[in-house]
């Protein structure tokens, strides 16, 4: 099974073992894992772009190639994800064995990912996502921000996303105890600790999170449905920072297309493993990968009070815009 573009033909001029799949088809030409909630959103966020700028049409079926290789599903996530805009849009299952050639009557190919994206369209298809999803769990953001602590002040969500196994916290408890003492310094802030490996798809809407620090890795995706100028943190391994290129910079380029602030990183202080040959970089990046994440219990600190700080005063703004177009509107 392989990828023909350019063959035109008229239908009735198709052979007889010809296979016509009637409708759009969207078909994803990546090298990005669609099982993965990152790679596989990057790879379907053109998609969401051509249907916006083409009246919102809706495809029948998704065709997948990994790597030039047809792929018959994409991970849960995604699969939400996708039916939150489109509705149910199958993965398209070849038979195995069949020589016959698979046709289709309309298609949109993309062998691009979302780094082809202008900024500006890239922000409406996060705007579009999360309000498609928000109404697909049945949640109604219309209540944030009445939230209020005994001074009359916007309250603050504080989410801690935590992971098992690979770049999880060595030590959990110590990572969330500086941000529980941060947190109870100040009135009206709440947190939240919570396992990414626990939550199904209606868990994962943050739509009450303010602001979100969370280890390197896949669960990160999430921040695209929390509310615009929401704060990330993200923490890495030792290592990661020389190692580990233009992919330490995919959060901070997520939070950019959707109006977030990624307010720094993080990275271990220490390693339970060195590599052995720091040669082979390749080899030490896995390495590093893999690792557990220390901490710097001054260094959350301080990051916690500032962000918080500031988080205080986008919401405040936002609770004040909110009542000036109510009252507007009246």
């Amino acid at each position: 099974m392989y990828l023909q573009p350019h063959a035109l033909a008229w239908p009735e001029g198709l052979p007889s073992s010809t296979t016509l799949l009637k409708g759009l088809t969207f078909v994803s030409y990546t090298f990005y894992d669609n099982k993965n909630l990152w790679h596989g959103l990057t790879a379907m966020f053109p998609f969401v772009g051509w249907s916006m700028k083409n009246g919102c049409s809706k495809s029948s079926r998704l065709v997948l190639f990994y790597w030039g290789e047809p792929r018959d599903q994409m991970g849960l996530w995604i699969q939400n994800a996708m039916q939150a805009s489109f509705g149910q849009v199958p993965v398209e299952v070849f038979e195995k064995g069949d020589d016959g050639p698979y046709c289709f009557e309309k298609a949109v190919v993309m062998r691009h990912n979302v780094g082809e994206m202008g900024k500006q369209r890239k922000l409406q298809v996060s705007d579009l996502l999360r309000c498609k999803a928000r109404e697909f769990c049945g949640i109604n953001p219309a209540g944030r921000g009445k939230e209020v602590n005994a001074r009359g002040q916007p309250s603050i969500r504080l989410t801690l996303l935590m992971r098992r196994g690979s770049r999880s916290f060595k030590n959990p408890t110590a990572g969330i105890n500086v941000f529980s003492r941060r947190c109870a310094m100040v009135d009206g802030y709440m947190l939240e600790v919570v396992q990414s490996e626990d939550l199904n798809f209606y868990d994962q809407l943050m739509t009450n999170t303010d602001i979100l620090p969370s280890p390197h890795g896949a669960q990160l995706t999430n921040m695209l449905f929390m509310d615009r100028n929401s704060s990330i943190m993200e923490f890495f391994p030792k290592g990661w920072l020389k190692l580990a290129k233009v992919g330490q910079n995919v959060y901070h380029w997520m939070a950019d297309q959707s109006s977030m602030k990624h307010r720094c990183a993080q990275w271990g202080p220490h390693t339970e493993k060195e590599c052995p040959d720091p040669t082979k970089q390749l080899e030490c990046f896995l390495l590093y990968k893999d690792g557990q994440l220390g901490h710097n219990e001054t260094y959350f600190a301080e990051w916690a009070r500032t962000v918080l700080k500031q988080a205080s005063k986008n919401k405040l703004s936002k609770v004040l815009r909110d009542i000036q177009m109510l009252a507007c509107a009246n």
